[in-house]
């Protein structure tokens, strides 16, 4: 199979996914009943206000993760690479947190904004801190995990100081948030966050042959006509931004990041041009499928969809650190 119809099939997969999920839940629903119905009525409320958005945040945020993970691990040129085990998503968060603890009076569309804002903020400054030691040390596996660890157990403590002095309302939010949910999905910050999002997303994917030079090494790609640095501030600013603005309407959602490219550079290759795409589409499909799980296992309660993506991950995870160790990875 070609890697072009491979991705024609995953995009009509994401599109009849896409229609399950929205019709899945508590109260199943079915497309005709909803037409039937209209969309002034109970039915077709709960499919247009409360399902439907919930399905495509989990789409742009899936997204997001995944490609934001494609990028992590072309910089470093490191297969374990990963905004949350790097710290990254703990930054955004860490900023998501303290906009809720200490919120600001600001106009109804600034207000959608803000949080996004201040998760770039976090996620950006975690970025330049692991690129800075990832150059300083060269890209040493040890070196890029331990900085994360600190990282991570620097932002947990301080979000453990806010949740302790929040009250009841933040408290709530901030554990939801801890935990990865999209239970809180609306038409607004579905399009506040595909605004931001997917010209992000756009802008990656010009990036992908630029992407593959740097493979070779920096001094290699710098001979081949690619600008080494101003290339790796504009990855790195576009992955801030698309981790933060995931992080801001969904919290810390872990591994999608780490296990979503790896499966897609095994079926498509190394070449970004296509794993870039690929991985997007496979990270959407991953997303639905765990929130489609989230919301049905333990109906009519909800579990938090990070939860689900950890249970995944984290077996995933140990077992490319043995296969590193046994010699499979450079």
């Amino acid at each position: 199979m070609t890697v072009q119809r491979g991705l024609l099939l995953m995009l009509l997969l994401m599109a009849a996914l896409v229609l399950l999920a929205a019709n899945v839940g508590a109260m199943r629903l079915s497309l005709p009943a909803v037409w039937q119905a209209g969309s002034e009525s109970f039915i077709g409320q709960i499919w247009w206000n409360i399902r439907l958005p919930r399905v495509l945040l989990a789409v742009l945020v899936g997204s997001a993760l995944a490609l934001s993970g494609v990028v992590m691990q072309g910089l470093f040129r490191n297969p374990l690479a990963d905004p949350g085990l790097l710290g990254i998503s703990s930054g955004a968060m860490l900023m998501v947190a303290l906009s809720i603890l200490v919120p600001l009076t600001l106009p109804a569309v600034l207000a959608l904004w803000w949080p996004m804002l201040a998760g770039f903020a976090g996620s950006l400054g975690v970025t330049l801190i692991i690129f800075t030691l990832s150059r300083r040390g060269g890209t040493s596996l040890s070196r890029l995990l331990l900085a994360g660890i600190a990282i991570n157990a620097a932002c947990g403590a301080a979000v453990g100081v806010m949740s302790w002095i929040s009250n009841d309302q933040q408290l709530r939010q901030l554990s939801l948030w801890g935990m990865g949910s999209l239970g809180q999905a609306q038409w607004s910050t579905v399009l506040a966050s595909a605004t931001l999002i997917l010209p992000a997303m756009l802008a990656i994917q010009r990036q992908a042959q630029r992407l593959n030079l740097l493979q070779l090494g920096e001094e290699e790609a710098h001979y081949l006509g690619v600008e080494v640095r101003r290339t790796q501030r504009i990855l790195l600013l576009l992955s801030a931004l698309v981790v933060a603005a995931a992080v801001a309407v969904s919290g810390v959602i872990g591994f999608v990041g780490l296990v979503v490219p790896h499966l897609m550079r095994m079926c498509m290759g190394s070449n970004h041009c296509w794993l870039l795409p690929g991985s997007a589409l496979a990270g959407a499909i991953l997303m639905l499928v765990a929130d489609t799980l989230a919301r049905t296992l333990v109906a009519p309660a909800e579990m938090p969809v990070g939860l689900l993506t950890s249970l995944l991950g984290a077996p995933w995870f140990l077992w490319l650190i043995l296969r590193r160790q046994e010699g499979h990875y450079a």
